[in-house]
């Protein structure tokens, strides 16, 4: 399985926004441009900006170009508005939705607990950090794994859950209600200049 490997701070430095709701990335000092004194170059051009705001996004949801393509090329077969079905398919990913529940910090922390087989759907453990849910679903976390899921939500007290998924902490698991709307997700994006990217 490919994964990015490299530094994380870096990849919010350049695209210019927080890509983790962690100190690390949100700090004012880390959302300069990467470098000693920060890149002054040129003004960037109408494609720097469509390659900066889909870059914001793949690195949010931790994902890499092929697969991110096949979100793109999946949501433009899909009805209805294609930014917003992109938004909708990257937020049922399975690591997504451990992370929105607030049992991890980050996307990479939620990855790892589902590839280590500590996640269960709908009583069956599944492994794949890109595997979708759907309405109806409940994710629960393994027994092994409750100490340290407690300890994050205990770290990340004031933290939201969005309103398409309910969260029974006492037992660990996530309902999934119902399919995510674009302004459910909180992470600002403009979707049209995305997929104007692929066109």
């Amino acid at each position: 399985m490919a994964r990015y490997l490299g530094p994380k701070v870096k990849l919010s430095r350049r695209v210019g926004v927080p890509i983790a709701d962690i100190p690390k990335h949100t700090a004012k000092r880390q959302l300069t441009a990467p470098g000693m004194h920060g890149y002054r170059g040129r003004r960037t051009k109408d494609y720097g900006v469509r390659l900066t705001e889909k870059q914001k996004l793949r690195h949010h949801y931790h994902v890499l170009e092929k697969q991110f393509r096949r979100y793109v090329h999946e949501a433009a077969r899909r009805r209805g508005n294609t930014g917003e079905v992109l938004l909708q398919l990257l937020e049922q990913r399975l690591d997504n939705v451990v992370r929105r529940a607030g049992f991890v910090r980050t996307v990479w922390a939620s990855r790892q607990m589902t590839v280590h087989r500590h996640v269960l759907v709908n009583g069956k453990r599944v492994d794949r950090p890109s595997a979708p849910v759907k309405p109806g679903d409940t994710i629960a976390l393994h027994q092994r794994i409750h100490k340290l899921a407690r300890e994050n939500m205990e770290s990340m007290a004031g933290h939201i859950v969005p309103d398409w998924m309910e969260v029974n902490p006492s037992e660990l698991s996530v309902k999934i209600l119902s399919l995510p709307t674009a302004d459910q997700i909180p992470f600002d994006v403009n979707t049209n200049l995305i997929v104007e990217f692929y066109r």
